[in-house]
């Protein structure tokens, strides 16, 4: 770093404050004090210490002094630790502030050493200021980007320093804002980043492929599928062009990939990538990873309905595991869970259950340096295969467990709400309302302050939530709850949706219920409407709404008689209704995580 000088690693800075001089003669004892004398005597001025720190700030070599400082304290973690190498670099940055033009890279280094601080100390959103500062001072206004091929070479060079510092500051950002739950604000972030790298690397650069891909993922937990195979499809074009034939970067692109397809239900596709990913690993003799890949592949034949398959890559992948990494490992649990998910599946509920007791046993007791996230993942699987299986009481202590393991980890803000939602809905099947509306108002919170209020995800843990206020008589409640559910998924998923139909339904009988008749009339008309042209005339769900519409239509032509109905009957889904048919009316309004 330019400007460190000094052998003896001093800083040079300004001379410290001069201290009093000791008299070489014996020091008299000094008098005690009397009436007199003490009532005269003045508090002592204390040393001017502030002023001298920001006189010594002007000092052009302190600021990459104390960079240098902060990184070592970093590094050691001595004499203070993190606390003394967070004091270094905001000193750092204040003093090479005051030298303006010509330090900005190291006061943007400077900047992004405090913000990993904040981070490792855990106050993540306090980095976020901190970062937003730093990429303001190495990223470009607009309107420069056109005038850099006239720039002199050395102001190219500047500029190439500038990107790199800009674009390892942007995803810094996206990476904090990630771990405090807003994806939204991460996935810009990102955006920004790989705009700023590709400006000035060009498009085709193999670092660019990495960024897209990280960029991808990021997407996909998001649920944004579209926009990550989009940058999926362009990182693996990237490293096909770059990388030797069958290379670990294309492997891991069409792992990628096929997870994206997956998701959005293109089986075959995803079992090609899978195929050929799984054939580069196995070439390149990387083991463990070809059994993650069977995994995936066991879990393409499962979803294609190929059982016999499903359960050849599974028992391979089992076998590896196993060899590999011990018995109790949370991968080998996972595999586990895998087979019962699939026995289940089959009918062969002895088989199914006791694949999730393995399982269990290695949940219970996993090896040294299990990730909290892999065994709560697991945790939650297993639980949707007890609500399955009718074990409700079962399901809902694992998944406290799994809550218990992630409710204080930063960056799991969506899969604690995820699991308090499917918390949620249990405590609802069994008749725990005031729990059910409880696990479901923690849920909506965590995700109004991740940012995932626009999702349809969201939009049907309102409505659940609206279903557990109504078995509560709160009417009130359930009707905001109902009506915000329906402007989300009128965005999220349209208005012919059945998620949204079914939110039309209880918003229909919540007016009706408080005396809103012409209200809860027209939105059942549209309902039948739509119902009848997506399901025809003869369908049970479309007689259902049928008569409810005949009632309210009758009862409005007559309304002084009009007779009070309980909620039990207004309701489409009731305690009762839950318990029976929950599997077939309003199977979509079950989560799974």
């Amino acid at each position: 770093m330019p400007g460190l000088a000094a052998a003896d690693n001093s800083p040079p800075v300004a001379a410290p404050p001069p201290r009093r001089l000791s008299s070489p003669l014996p020091r008299r004892a000094p008098p005690s004090p009397s009436p007199s004398t003490s009532s005269r005597a003045k508090p002592r001025k204390p040393a001017a210490q502030p002023e001298m720190d920001e006189a010594a700030l002007d000092n052009p070599d302190l600021g990459p002094f104390l960079l240098k400082q902060a990184r070592d304290a970093m590094v050691s973690g001595e004499g203070g630790g993190a606390a003394r190498a967070l004091e270094y670099a905001e000193r750092a940055a204040r003093a090479l502030e005051r030298r303006g033009e010509g330090a900005e890279l190291e006061l943007a280094m400077s900047l992004h050493v405090a913000a990993a601080i904040h981070c490792g100390l855990g106050r993540h959103a306090d980095a976020i200021p901190v970062l937003e500062r730093a990429v303001a001072v190495v990223t470009p206004p607009e309107g420069d980007k056109d005038n850099s091929e006239e720039q002199p070479t050395e102001d190219q060079q500047k500029g190439e320093e500038w990107a790199l510092a800009a674009f390892s500051g942007w995803m810094q950002l996206g990476d904090t804002h990630a771990m405090l739950g807003r994806m939204d604000e991460s996935i810009a972030c990102y955006g920004r980043g790989l705009e700023i790298q590709m400006a000035a690397l060009g498009e085709r650069d193999p670092r660019v492929a990495e960024t897209c891909r990280y960029l991808a993922e990021a997407h996909v937990q998001a649920l944004q599928f579209d926009e990550a195979e989009k940058l999926c499809r362009k990182a693996l074009e990237i490293h096909r062009e770059h990388s030797a034939p069958a290379s670990l970067e294309e492997a891991s692109d069409r792992r990628l990939m096929a997870l994206i397809l997956d998701a959005k239900g293109d089986y075959d596709g995803a079992l090609e990538h899978l195929v050929l990913a799984s054939m580069t690993m196995v070439a390149n003799g990387r083991d463990i990873e070809v059994a993650t890949i069977d995994v995936a592949i066991g879990n393409t034949y499962l979803a294609l309905a190929r059982f016999d398959e499903s359960v050849f890559s599974y028992q391979k992948a089992l076998t590896v595991l196993k060899s590999a990494r011990g018995d109790d490992h949370p991968s080998v649990a996972s595999v586990f869970v895998r087979l019962a998910d699939l026995y289940h599946r089959t009918g062969r509920l002895r088989e199914s259950k006791s694949y999730c007791e393995n399982a269990l046993r290695v949940y219970a007791k996993p090896a040294p340096g299990a990730a909290p996230d892999e065994v709560a993942g697991g945790l939650m699987e297993i639980a949707a295969i007890y609500e399955a299986l009718g074990d409700l009481d079962e399901a809902l202590k694992l998944l406290q467990r799994a809550l218990k393991l992630l409710e204080d980890s930063p960056g799991q803000w969506s899969t604690v709400a995820g699991i308090e939602a499917q918390m949620g809905v249990l405590y609802y099947m069994v008749g725990r309302y005031a729990d059910s509306r409880n696990s479901f108002d923690s849920a909506v919170a965590k995700l109004r302050a991740s940012g995932e209020r626009k999702s349809a995800f969201f939009g049907v843990l309102l409505n659940q939530m609206g279903l557990a206020c109504v078995q509560l008589f709160k009417i009130d409640e359930a009707a905001q709850l109902f009506e915000e559910a329906r402007a989300v998924l009128e965005q999220e998923c349209g208005a012919s949706h059945p998620d949204t139909l079914g939110v039309y339904s209880n918003l229909a009988a919540i007016y009706d219920a408080m005396g809103r008749i012409e209200d809860a009339i027209e939105i059942l008309e549209h309902v039948l409407k739509v119902r009848e042209e997506k399901l025809g005339t003869a369908n049970p769900d479309v007689e259902d709404e049928k008569k409810r519409l005949a009632e309210l239509l009758k009862e409005a032509g007559r309304s002084r008689n009009r007779k009070q109905k309980s909620l039990e009957n207004l309701f489409v889904t009731n305690s009762q209704r839950v318990k029976k048919d929950a599997g077939r009316r309003w199977s979509n309004f079950g989560f799974r995580s």
